[in-house]
């Protein structure tokens, strides 16, 4: 049988759907998502913040242009 793949999109929305049925508590969600409670709370204040499942993907990381490059 194979494994299913899930994009990270949905396993951050799926973490968010956990944690508002309140189901489990913070620590326990982490616990099962497999990640650290720090970016468990990252992500529940970007959903608090827009309220849209698009707010939790990954942010551009490039640097802004700079008027005084060379």
């Amino acid at each position: 049988m194979p494994w299913k793949e899930m994009k990270t999109i949905d396993q951050r929305i799926r973490f968010i759907k956990d944690y508002l049925d309140k189901l489990f508590s913070i620590s326990e969600l982490c616990r099962r998502y497999g990640i650290c409670r720090v970016t468990g709370y990252k992500w529940i204040k970007r959903y608090e913040a827009s309220s849209m499942p698009d707010a939790l993907s990954d942010l551009l990381r490039r640097t802004k242009p700079s008027a005084f490059k060379t």
